[in-house]
Protein backbone atom coordinates (compact mmCIF):
# COMPACT_ATOMS: atom_id res chain seq x y z
CA UNK A 1 0.00 0.00 0.00
CA UNK A 2 1.44 3.07 -0.74
CA UNK A 3 1.98 6.01 1.78
CA UNK A 4 0.03 9.28 1.11
CA UNK A 5 2.62 12.05 0.51
CA UNK A 6 3.16 14.51 3.26
CA UNK A 7 1.88 17.83 2.13
CA UNK A 8 2.61 21.14 4.20
CA UNK A 9 1.22 23.77 1.90
CA UNK A 10 -2.10 23.58 0.15
CA UNK A 11 -2.03 26.54 -2.31
CA UNK A 12 -5.31 27.53 -4.88
CA UNK A 13 -6.76 29.50 -7.59
CA UNK A 14 -10.00 31.27 -6.63
CA UNK A 15 -12.28 31.94 -9.58
CA UNK A 16 -13.38 28.52 -11.36
CA UNK A 17 -11.79 26.46 -8.64
CA UNK A 18 -13.56 27.73 -5.63
CA UNK A 19 -16.30 29.73 -7.00
CA UNK A 20 -17.80 31.23 -9.81
CA UNK A 21 -16.11 33.92 -11.52
CA UNK A 22 -15.96 36.61 -9.22
CA UNK A 23 -18.57 34.96 -7.10
CA UNK A 24 -18.56 34.64 -3.06
CA UNK A 25 -17.48 31.71 -1.55
CA UNK A 26 -20.41 28.99 -1.09
CA UNK A 27 -20.85 27.47 2.56
CA UNK A 28 -19.82 24.05 1.12
CA UNK A 29 -16.24 25.28 -0.36
CA UNK A 30 -15.76 27.30 2.89
CA UNK A 31 -16.50 24.64 5.63
CA UNK A 32 -13.81 22.40 3.73
CA UNK A 33 -11.18 25.42 3.67
CA UNK A 34 -11.46 25.65 6.99
CA UNK A 35 -11.07 21.82 7.61
CA UNK A 36 -8.24 22.05 5.48
CA UNK A 37 -6.81 24.88 7.79
CA UNK A 38 -6.74 21.97 10.84
CA UNK A 39 -3.87 20.71 9.05
CA UNK A 40 -1.93 22.68 6.51
CA UNK A 41 -0.85 26.21 5.09
CA UNK A 42 -3.33 27.52 2.89
CA UNK A 43 -2.66 30.26 0.07
CA UNK A 44 -4.47 31.27 -2.62
CA UNK A 45 -2.52 31.94 -5.92
CA UNK A 46 -4.65 34.61 -8.31
CA UNK A 47 -5.23 36.68 -11.10
CA UNK A 48 -7.43 39.16 -9.37
CA UNK A 49 -6.46 41.90 -6.56
CA UNK A 50 -5.98 41.01 -2.87
CA UNK A 51 -8.86 43.19 -2.08
CA UNK A 52 -11.14 41.62 -4.10
CA UNK A 53 -10.10 38.03 -3.31
CA UNK A 54 -10.37 38.72 0.11
CA UNK A 55 -14.05 39.54 -0.01
CA UNK A 56 -14.81 36.51 -2.24
CA UNK A 57 -13.66 34.56 0.68
CA UNK A 58 -15.70 36.54 2.97
CA UNK A 59 -12.83 37.25 5.17
CA UNK A 60 -11.51 33.60 5.40
CA UNK A 61 -7.83 34.37 7.21
CA UNK A 62 -6.07 32.76 3.78
CA UNK A 63 -2.61 34.43 2.67
CA UNK A 64 -3.13 36.03 -0.88
CA UNK A 65 -0.79 36.37 -3.75
CA UNK A 66 -2.69 38.76 -6.12
CA UNK A 67 -2.37 39.90 -9.73
CA UNK A 68 0.11 37.07 -9.79
CA UNK A 69 2.29 37.77 -7.25
CA UNK A 70 2.42 41.50 -7.91
CA UNK A 71 0.45 42.17 -4.42
CA UNK A 72 0.61 40.29 -1.39
CA UNK A 73 -1.57 39.90 1.33
CA UNK A 74 -0.61 38.05 4.40
CA UNK A 75 -3.04 36.75 7.51
CA UNK A 76 -0.27 37.24 10.11
CA UNK A 77 0.55 41.26 9.15
CA UNK A 78 -3.20 42.35 9.33
CA UNK A 79 -3.71 41.49 5.22
CA UNK A 80 -2.12 44.65 4.80
CA UNK A 81 -1.40 44.93 0.72
CA UNK A 82 1.92 44.89 0.08
CA UNK A 83 3.99 45.42 -3.72
CA UNK A 84 6.02 42.52 -4.20
CA UNK A 85 8.91 44.84 -6.37
CA UNK A 86 9.47 47.48 -8.75
CA UNK A 87 6.68 47.23 -12.24
CA UNK A 88 6.96 49.80 -14.84
CA UNK A 89 4.09 51.82 -15.72
CA UNK A 90 2.71 50.69 -18.28
CA UNK A 91 2.52 52.32 -21.98
CA UNK A 92 -0.99 52.96 -21.73
CA UNK A 93 -1.21 54.67 -25.25
CA UNK A 94 0.82 52.15 -27.05
CA UNK A 95 -1.39 49.33 -25.16
CA UNK A 96 -4.00 50.95 -26.25
CA UNK A 97 -3.23 51.06 -30.07
CA UNK A 98 -2.69 47.47 -29.95
CA UNK A 99 -5.75 46.47 -28.20
CA UNK A 100 -7.63 48.81 -31.23
CA UNK A 101 -5.60 46.66 -34.15
CA UNK A 102 -6.39 43.21 -32.39
CA UNK A 103 -10.49 44.34 -32.04
CA UNK A 104 -10.31 45.64 -35.84
CA UNK A 105 -8.59 42.51 -36.92
CA UNK A 106 -10.85 39.68 -35.37
CA UNK A 107 -14.14 42.09 -35.45
CA UNK A 108 -13.99 42.33 -31.61
CA UNK A 109 -15.48 46.21 -31.86
CA UNK A 110 -19.02 46.05 -30.31
CA UNK A 111 -17.64 46.16 -26.16
CA UNK A 112 -18.66 47.89 -23.01
CA UNK A 113 -16.73 50.51 -21.20
CA UNK A 114 -13.18 50.77 -21.55
CA UNK A 115 -11.34 48.79 -24.69
CA UNK A 116 -9.00 48.20 -21.75
CA UNK A 117 -8.47 47.91 -17.81
CA UNK A 118 -5.09 49.53 -16.36
CA UNK A 119 -4.46 47.87 -12.94
CA UNK A 120 -2.48 50.27 -10.07
CA UNK A 121 -0.33 46.65 -10.15
CA UNK A 122 0.57 46.88 -13.13
CA UNK A 123 -1.66 43.96 -14.82
CA UNK A 124 -3.38 45.09 -17.81
CA UNK A 125 -6.91 43.72 -18.56
CA UNK A 126 -8.00 43.06 -22.22
CA UNK A 127 -11.79 41.81 -22.32
CA UNK A 128 -13.43 41.25 -25.52
CA UNK A 129 -16.36 42.40 -24.94
CA UNK A 130 -15.69 45.49 -22.80
CA UNK A 131 -14.88 46.29 -18.82
CA UNK A 132 -18.53 47.22 -18.22
CA UNK A 133 -20.56 44.11 -19.82
CA UNK A 134 -22.83 42.38 -17.91
CA UNK A 135 -21.30 39.36 -15.79
CA UNK A 136 -23.75 36.51 -17.40
CA UNK A 137 -22.82 38.28 -21.20
CA UNK A 138 -19.32 37.26 -19.47
CA UNK A 139 -20.51 33.40 -18.98
CA UNK A 140 -22.08 32.70 -21.75
CA UNK A 141 -19.66 34.20 -24.43
CA UNK A 142 -16.20 31.50 -23.96
CA UNK A 143 -17.13 28.84 -21.49
CA UNK A 144 -14.24 26.61 -23.02
CA UNK A 145 -12.00 29.22 -23.73
CA UNK A 146 -12.15 28.07 -27.80
CA UNK A 147 -12.54 31.93 -28.93
CA UNK A 148 -9.78 33.47 -27.08
CA UNK A 149 -7.26 30.32 -27.79
CA UNK A 150 -7.81 30.82 -31.17
CA UNK A 151 -6.48 34.46 -31.26
CA UNK A 152 -4.23 33.90 -28.07
CA UNK A 153 -1.01 33.69 -30.67
CA UNK A 154 -1.99 36.83 -32.05
CA UNK A 155 -2.11 38.72 -28.09
CA UNK A 156 1.09 36.81 -27.54
CA UNK A 157 2.62 38.79 -30.43
CA UNK A 158 1.44 42.06 -29.84
CA UNK A 159 2.83 42.05 -26.34
CA UNK A 160 6.46 41.19 -26.09
CA UNK A 161 6.82 42.39 -22.32
CA UNK A 162 4.48 40.79 -20.85
CA UNK A 163 2.78 37.11 -20.01
CA UNK A 164 -0.03 37.18 -21.73
CA UNK A 165 -2.86 34.63 -20.06
CA UNK A 166 -6.59 33.82 -21.07
CA UNK A 167 -8.48 35.29 -17.96
CA UNK A 168 -11.58 34.93 -16.21
CA UNK A 169 -14.30 34.33 -18.92
CA UNK A 170 -13.64 37.01 -21.66
CA UNK A 171 -10.93 38.38 -21.48
CA UNK A 172 -6.46 38.45 -21.66
CA UNK A 173 -4.24 39.38 -18.56
CA UNK A 174 -1.15 41.33 -19.22
CA UNK A 175 0.92 40.62 -16.93
CA UNK A 176 4.79 42.47 -16.82
CA UNK A 177 7.44 39.78 -17.27
CA UNK A 178 8.57 38.02 -15.18
CA UNK A 179 5.45 37.35 -13.21
CA UNK A 180 3.29 34.50 -13.43
CA UNK A 181 1.74 32.32 -10.79
CA UNK A 182 4.60 29.85 -11.00
CA UNK A 183 6.93 33.16 -9.85
CA UNK A 184 4.68 33.85 -7.35
CA UNK A 185 4.43 30.74 -5.77
CA UNK A 186 7.91 29.82 -6.11
CA UNK A 187 8.76 33.34 -4.19
CA UNK A 188 5.86 33.06 -1.28
CA UNK A 189 7.72 29.05 -0.90
CA UNK A 190 11.27 30.77 -0.21
CA UNK A 191 9.43 33.08 1.96
CA UNK A 192 7.32 30.12 4.64
CA UNK A 193 10.43 28.01 4.01
CA UNK A 194 8.26 25.53 2.50
CA UNK A 195 9.67 22.72 -0.27
CA UNK A 196 8.27 22.75 -3.90
CA UNK A 197 7.94 19.00 -3.27
CA UNK A 198 5.17 19.64 0.22
CA UNK A 199 2.93 21.51 -2.13
CA UNK A 200 0.15 20.81 -4.03
CA UNK A 201 -2.19 22.93 -5.67
CA UNK A 202 -5.43 23.17 -7.20
CA UNK A 203 -6.51 24.77 -10.28
CA UNK A 204 -9.04 25.04 -13.08
CA UNK A 205 -7.40 26.45 -15.68
CA UNK A 206 -3.92 24.53 -17.08
CA UNK A 207 -4.49 24.17 -20.60
CA UNK A 208 -3.33 26.12 -23.48
CA UNK A 209 -2.85 30.14 -22.51
CA UNK A 210 -4.59 29.18 -19.09
CA UNK A 211 -3.30 31.22 -16.02
CA UNK A 212 -2.58 28.04 -14.20
CA UNK A 213 -0.66 26.44 -16.91
CA UNK A 214 3.10 28.00 -15.85
CA UNK A 215 2.09 25.49 -12.40
CA UNK A 216 1.23 22.91 -14.31
CA UNK A 217 3.86 22.95 -16.20
CA UNK A 218 6.54 22.56 -13.28
CA UNK A 219 7.28 20.00 -10.91
CA UNK A 220 4.55 20.55 -7.96
CA UNK A 221 2.03 18.54 -7.48
CA UNK A 222 -1.78 19.80 -9.18
CA UNK A 223 -5.27 18.61 -9.07
CA UNK A 224 -7.41 19.95 -12.06
CA UNK A 225 -10.78 21.32 -11.08
CA UNK A 226 -13.12 20.74 -13.59
CA UNK A 227 -16.20 22.88 -11.34
CA UNK A 228 -15.59 24.52 -8.76
CA UNK A 229 -18.78 22.70 -7.32
CA UNK A 230 -16.51 19.79 -7.19
CA UNK A 231 -13.39 21.08 -5.02
CA UNK A 232 -15.27 20.01 -1.70
CA UNK A 233 -14.94 16.20 -3.08
CA UNK A 234 -11.43 16.30 -4.35
CA UNK A 235 -10.13 18.32 -1.60
CA UNK A 236 -11.05 15.70 0.68
CA UNK A 237 -10.26 12.48 -1.10
CA UNK A 238 -6.99 13.63 -2.02
CA UNK A 239 -6.29 15.43 1.46
CA UNK A 240 -8.70 14.40 4.39
CA UNK A 241 -9.83 10.96 3.53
Amino acid sequence: MNKRKKYRLVALDLDGTLTQHRSPLEPHCRQILESLQQKFKLVMVCAGGCERVRRQLGGLEIDILGYYGIQASVAADGFQIKPAGFVRPPDKDGILNCVAGLRKRFGFLDYAGESAEFHDSGVVTFPLLGQRAALDQKLIFDPDRAVRRKIYADVVAAFPDYNVFIGGSSSFDLVPKPYDKYHALEGYLSRVEVSPDEVIYFGDDFGFGGNDSPIGSSDLDCVVVDDYRSFPTLAHDRLLS
